[in-house]
């Protein structure tokens, strides 16, 4: 039994090993992977060590930075390192919830529309032009007036569920060249059906491709969250870096002598896990495709 386990468990760390090992390869993407970690981790711990009351000080409105705020205060008197901390969970959580729907419809969908063709195939181009046309930000608006849009996961449903046209034109372009290779038709002469075929031997060789796409669809899904709240179109209600700029933009922080932190700030950690995700495709890609990875 033991012994068992020793076997088994020796690849498992071999295996994060040569992850890290890789990751590391590229000091681009290794900057990239601990500048969202940092982030994530703030998102995640934050909020458990940070209290989340983050009272009103009506002699502190627009504070400047000092000992006891070290960003200053907003036009409510509440700190503005505390709203930082407080803010970013639910814009981490609607970009990677909202990506891995987008990834996910877009994958199975382009995925069967190319291996089967014919009038599914059409369905799907024709659902795929009507969704593109419309512009994203203005059907947000519309089924916003009909769904409360308080709740992350409803954020990261109708995101999700808006943005997969593009990606699933790609990957139907991409297994339609994969679809003609010879392990492909070895599998269908075994009769493996279609499920082992689409999502076994034809998906797995789109990793690299599937995984960068994905990080992009995190970046559009937060840039399109925080333009709901920037606009107004989601219920400002709670701590976020959407609502805290759209705050900052509605109390016109920028006419205020000490609120330029207060402004900057939320944009800051936005752009840095922007930044942080691009430059981790770097690393990802050498990670997950096999041609770059042995240069």
């Amino acid at each position: 039994m033991s012994a068992a386990t020793a076997t088994i468990s020796i690849p498992r760390g071999n295996a994060v090993h040569g992850f890290f090992r890789e990751l590391t390869r590229s000091k681009t993407g290794f900057a990239g992977f601990v500048l969202v970690a940092l982030i994530v981790g703030m998102t995640v711990i934050g909020p458990l060590v940070v209290d989340p009351s983050n009272p009103t000080d009506v002699n502190a409105i627009w504070g400047a930075p000092s000992a006891e705020h070290w960003l200053g205060t907003d036009g409510s008197g509440k700190d503005v390192l505390k709203q930082i901390v407080l803010g970013g969970r639910t814009v981490v959580f609607v970009g990677f919830a909202a990506a891995a729907i987008t990834t996910v419809i877009a994958v199975v969908i382009g995925s069967l529309a190319a291996y089967f063709r014919g009038r599914f195939d059409s369905v799907m181009l024709q659902l795929t032009d009507v969704v593109m046309t419309i512009p994203q930000i203005v059907l947000l608006a519309v089924l916003g007036a009909f769904f409360r849009l308080d709740s992350p996961a409803m954020l990261a449903l109708m995101i999700g569920a808006l943005s997969w046209p593009i990606l699933m034109r790609s990957i139907r372009a991409q297994v339609l060249s994969l679809k003609e290779r010879e392990f492909v038709e070895a599998a269908r002469l075994l009769d493996l059906g279609t499920y082992r075929v689409v999502f076994i031997e034809i998906v797995p060789n789109m990793a690299s491709y599937i995984m960068i796409n994905f990080i992009i669809a995190v970046t559009n899904a937060i840039y399109a969250l925080v333009g709901l709240y920037l606009l107004g179109l989601a219920p400002l209600a709670g701590a976020n870096w959407g609502i805290m700029i759209n705050d900052a933009w509605i109390k016109g922080a920028m006419f205020q002598q000490d609120s330029l932190l207060y402004i900057l700030a939320p944009i800051a950690m936005i752009v840095l896990l922007q930044l942080g995700l691009i430059m981790l495709t770097r690393s990802l890609e050498e990670i997950l495709n096999p041609r770059l990875r042995d240069r």
